[in-house]
């Protein structure tokens, strides 16, 4: 999905401002990167599945709630950006919101890898015979 989303935004670009600097990302170099991380991501819990060790339950469902959860929140909350320049304080206001937002969600990353050393650490999956 994120893949087709690329595809279909053609060459537009994504500009991200932060004080005087303008940053352009490609849709397609974004979903791109996106895709590749995911992927990433499963093959790591699938390999994990695979040597039959046992995650943490709790840990698994944080670490995708946060990524997929916070995505979709972050999103929605950019559509209600104002244009109207009096309505400054309540795009920083917002701009607060989505930043708090993507730091609990990069510390929430740090969730996957101490879950793959507590399941390699950890003993086996009881289920295994």
């Amino acid at each position: 999905m994120i893949m087709l989303i690329g595809i279909l935004k053609g060459d537009a670009l994504l500009d991200i401002n932060v004080y005087d600097t303008y940053y352009l990302i490609g849709y397609l170099h974004l979903a791109t990167l996106i895709s590749i991380l995911f992927g990433i991501i499963g093959m790591v819990y699938w390999i994990m599945q695979k040597a039959n060790r046992k995650l943490s339950k709790w840990l698994n469902l944080t670490h995708i709630g946060l990524t997929i959860g916070g995505t979709l929140i972050v999103w929605i909350l950019s559509k209600f950006y104002r244009i109207e320049i009096t309505e400054h304080e309540f795009n920083n206001n917002l701009t607060l919101i989505i930043t708090s937002i993507i730091l609990f969600m990069i510390v929430g990353q740090l969730l996957f890898p101490i879950n793959i050393i507590f399941g390699l650490v950890n003993r086996k999956n009881k289920s295994s015979v």
